[in-house]
């Protein structure tokens, strides 16, 4: 995952008012290599908007972020749209670079507590990466997902590549990142993820 020169962060409104989701992530939330509008959290906007009292969604990803890039970016975000929630998804590119897994860990409790802090509701996402640093950095990497969502009492959402690198013609060939036509099924897929929380 590469980090893209230029910052794209979209806001899909439908409505005047409602609650605002605010996606915080990289590059497979960001749609890398494509048209934002084409990503997930774009085509996502119109169902929440249609299903739940969301009718706004920041996609405030980056290709390329890391926990620590995010931790920095984090207060701005949420001064500038308010968010009612955030949802996580990062950690893969720290992963891929073999952070220390109680470093990745501290910057997303972080990331969580201030989102929390600000009024704002969260939800995490898991994310798995390949056994570049062999199982026990992998699964000591998984493990972080949930036991954060148990400890700080908040939702944890599977993650999707799971069922993207799994069908056929749906991944980059870095095999790394999901192509635009994997975007409606992943958009689907979180909508249906993030609505019962979303609706509580």
């Amino acid at each position: 995952m590469f980090r893209i020169l230029t910052f794209c962060l979209l806001l899909i409104s439908h409505s005047s008012a409602g609650q605002t989701l605010m996606v915080l992530g990289d590059s497979l939330s960001a749609g890398y290599q494509m048209a934002i509008e084409k990503s997930w959290p774009s085509l996502m906007a119109p169902q929440l908007a249609a299903h739940t009292p969301v009718s706004q969604v920041v996609n405030a990803s980056i290709s390329g972020d890391t926990t620590g890039n995010s931790l920095d970016r984090l207060p701005q975000l949420l001064e500038q749209h308010k968010p009612d929630w955030v949802m996580i998804e990062l950690g893969a590119n720290d992963g891929l670079r073999g952070f220390p897994p109680n470093k990745i860990r501290a910057n997303l409790e972080e990331l969580i507590t201030i989102s929390a802090e600000s009024g704002a509701n969260v939800m995490l996402m898991q994310i798995h990466i390949p056994p570049n640093y062999g199982q026990r950095y992998s699964n000591a990497f998984a493990n972080i997902y949930p036991t954060l969502s148990k400890e700080m009492q908040i939702p944890l959402l599977p993650f999707f590549m799971e069922k993207v690198v799994m069908t056929d013609d749906w991944m980059m060939s870095d095999g790394l990142h999901p192509k635009a036509i994997a975007q409606p099924w992943i958009a689907d897929f979180m909508t249906e993820q993030m609505s019962p929380y979303l609706n509580q």
